[in-house]
């Protein structure tokens, strides 16, 4: 790949940090990073902007190891991290450790209740997410979950979180973790089968 092939995120920068050129440059991507996980477009702008006044007053710690715009998205992500704990600070942790299969799954084969079986979703794009219809009603859905449900979810299913990292973050234990992981799941599938006609 020749120099004049390479992106402007790609390119050796030689003086460090440019932070006049980071609203242009990164704006738009920490925004729609932002987004996609709080569905909440002006705590998405505040978290943008707390992005960038913090990563001003950490200048002189960008070390290069990575490029601009990874370093503002993990700042970024652990803005969106604190505001989970934030949001989740006040709920009750309360014990998760029933088996919710039980409620969902016929005992000793494990298959599906006949009423509770996953129903076909009549999704006609190959690609189901570029339907902004079925997108939509995602977003819908997630927005319904309680506050630490979607906190784990997104950190598992969006930003590839590990279990110990969410576990440590949100203060769960593992067995909770994956309790709520798989409620989350069930719910999202029937909100989603309800809503998709």
């Amino acid at each position: 790949m020749s120099q004049k092939e390479l992106t402007q995120e790609q390119q050796p920068r030689a003086s460090g940090p440019e932070p006049r050129q980071w609203v242009e440059r990164y704006a738009d991507h920490l925004y729609s990073y932002a987004f996609a996980r709080l569905d909440d477009e002006e705590q998405a702008r505040d978290l943008v902007q707390e992005t960038f006044l913090a990563a001003l007053e950490k200048v002189g710690q960008f070390q290069g190891n990575s490029s601009e715009r990874t370093w503002l998205t993990a700042i970024l992500k652990y803005k969106i991290i604190d505001l989970y704990r934030r949001r989740n600070s006040g709920l009750r942790t309360e014990r998760l450790d029933e088996e919710p299969e039980q409620e969902f799954f016929e005992q000793g084969n494990g298959h599906w209740i006949e009423k509770y079986y996953p129903r076909p979703m009549r999704i006609e794009d190959a690609d189901p997410l570029v339907n902004k219809e079925l997108a939509a009603i995602l977003r819908r859905c997630l927005k319904r979950l309680p506050a630490l449900w979607l906190s784990v979810f997104t950190m598992r299913h969006m930003d590839d979180a590990a279990t110990e990292t969410i576990c440590k973050e949100l203060k769960v234990t593992p067995a909770n973790f994956w309790v709520i992981i798989h409620r989350a799941k069930l719910n999202l599938r029937a909100c989603i089968q309800k809503s998709w006609q």
